[in-house]
This record gives structure tokens, C-alpha cells and sequence, in this order.
């Protein structure tokens, strides 16, 4: 099964001042989330944000927030318990997930999406945890919980689907520094 821009939603969890230094490979995260982000607008796919707390653990970057549409300011690990579920656009019934700690709020957030009956693409280039052993364990129960893992690159070729979408020259550009 192939992702769909017309039917996919891009929901970024947590990349924020204060824990992205703490992360294995949290710089990485955030270099694809923005590249990620990117691809979405090319494509035409709605993205949000979530930052945990963020009067403590500071804002996303101004470059993530300046692509997406909104940012829900969370308490709980599982963003849907308060309120992402209502800041996603109707009729989108996929949802690219990426984010941090990939092993609490990025699972969390997937696990509360797929109870709702989302499908779920974990982009595992755009995750990190501080300990990349949680990253993996997270990632492989994502995996036996329905969620599907991709990549960066995967989503964004996926949403464009072939070389005559006006927009791939623009996408290509962003893949092709890798």
C-alpha cells in the first residue's frame, strides 16, 4: 500500500529547544522533519505540530512552525488526548506521524491515531529518542501494532508519485543532498 497526498495529513511531534540536544541523533530529526515538512507543502499535504510542554521545554524551531499550520500545546505523552484528533483536516484518514521520544510521545500518539482508526506511516528518519534502543524497540512495536515504518524519502516520492508532478523538481532538490 502506497501513501496518498490527497488523503494524508503530516503531524510532527516534539522537536523542541530544550530536548533535541538530549536525543541520539536528534539534530538528524529535525534536519528530515523540515525536509519532511517541505515535501508535504510541495505535495499538498496539511501538516501540525505538537510541543509537550512547552514553557518547559521550549517551542519547535521557527522553521518547523513556519510549516505547519498549527501547533497544539500538549500535556499528555499521547497528543490525541488533547486534541489532535480535532486539528486534523476531515477526510484524511492517513497520518504521517514523525517526532520525539519516539518511544512516549511519538508511540503514544501513533497508538491513540490508530485506535481511532487512522493509518498510521511512522517516518523513521524524522524520530529520535535518547537512547537509539528505544528508538528501535519503539519503532518495531509501531510495527506489530499496525503502524507502517517508512522514510523521508519514501513519503516524499510516495505523495508526488512520478517525475511529471509539477512539484518534483522542488522535491528533488530537497532529496537529492542526501
Amino acid at each position: 500500500m502506497l501513501l496518498h497526498a490527497e488523503t494524508s495529513s503530516l503531524v510532527l511531534v516534539d522537536y523542541q529547544a530544550r530536548l533535541l540536544p538530549a536525543l541520539h541523533h536528534g539534530q538528524r530529526a529535525l534536519d528530515q522533519a523540515l525536509r519532511l515538512a517541505q515535501l508535504a507543502r510541495l505535495a499538498g499535504v496539511p501538516a501540525v505540530a505538537t510541543a509537550q510542554y512547552p514553557h518547559k521545554l521550549g517551542d519547535n524551531p521557527a522553521a518547523l512552525t513556519a510549516l505547519t499550520g498549527r501547533t497544539l500545546s500538549k500535556q499528555h505523552f499521547d497528543a490525541c488526548a488533547d486534541g489532535l484528533v480535532d486539528t486534523l483536516p476531515a477526510h484524511r484518514s492517513e497520518i504521517v506521524l514523525a517526532g520525539c521520544e519516539t518511544h512516549v510521545c511519538l508511540l503514544q500518539t501513533a497508538c491513540g491515531l490508530l485506535a481511532r482508526g487512522y493509518g498510521v506511516w511512522v517516518v523513521a528518519d524524522a524520530c529520535a529518542s535518547r537512547r537509539d534502543s528505544d528508538h528501535q524497540l519503539a519503532l518495531a512495536r509501531l510495527r506489530d501494532n499496525g503502524a507502517r515504518v517508512i522514510s523521508t524519502e519514501m513519503a516524499g516520492f510516495e505523495w508526488l508519485r512520478h517525475g511529471e508532478h509539477p512539484a518534483f523538481r522542488d522535491a528533488l532538490s530537497l532529496i537529492r543532498p542526501l
